[in-house]
């Protein structure tokens, strides 16, 4: 790769199979996610919280074939790790990498089934993931006895 000054990978018209945006928000706008789509990309998974500003959903939105998967299911490994730390050091406990790794590829692949079933059959990942979000908040507020 190489610097470019002024310029972000979603801004240079070049073809990406996947684009994984995981910086900042904000990065893929509208007009970066057409530039995409146009150049062909297969996937858009987000890496970071927000990194695809609205403008930039709502284009991929229009393209089916593109997967897109929000950053609050593909980015969901950094925080699942960081929770498998804070288990280990509360229970004193030490896993090898190995035992992290598993337990990592275990959760991701319960993600991605989670939004597949909250998808449905005429659904997007993305609205499975947003589905499968909001399907566990209010499972935990309904067992804090916040709602009935």
């Amino acid at each position: 790769g190489r610097y470019i000054t002024d310029k972000s990978p979603w801004t240079l018209d070049i073809k990406y199979d996947l684009a994984l945006p995981c910086a900042t928000q904000n990065e893929i706008d509208g007009d970066g996610a057409k530039l995409l789509v146009k150049n062909g990309v297969m996937g858009v998974m987000e890496g970071a919280n927000l990194p695809t500003n609205l403008e930039g959903q709502e284009v991929l939105r229009l393209h089916p074939e593109v997967i897109y998967i929000p950053g609050k299911a593909a980015n969901a490994g950094g925080v699942g790790v960081s929770g498998f730390e804070m288990s280990q050091n509360a229970q004193r406990l030490t896993w090898t990498s190995e035992e992290v790794d598993e337990r990592l590829q275990s959760m991701m692949a319960d993600i991605y089934q989670q939004m597949e079933d909250a998808a449905g059959l005429n659904g997007t990942l993305e609205q499975g993931a947003n589905r499968a979000g909001f399907l566990k908040v209010a499972q935990a507020m309904k067992e804090l006895g916040w709602f009935y």
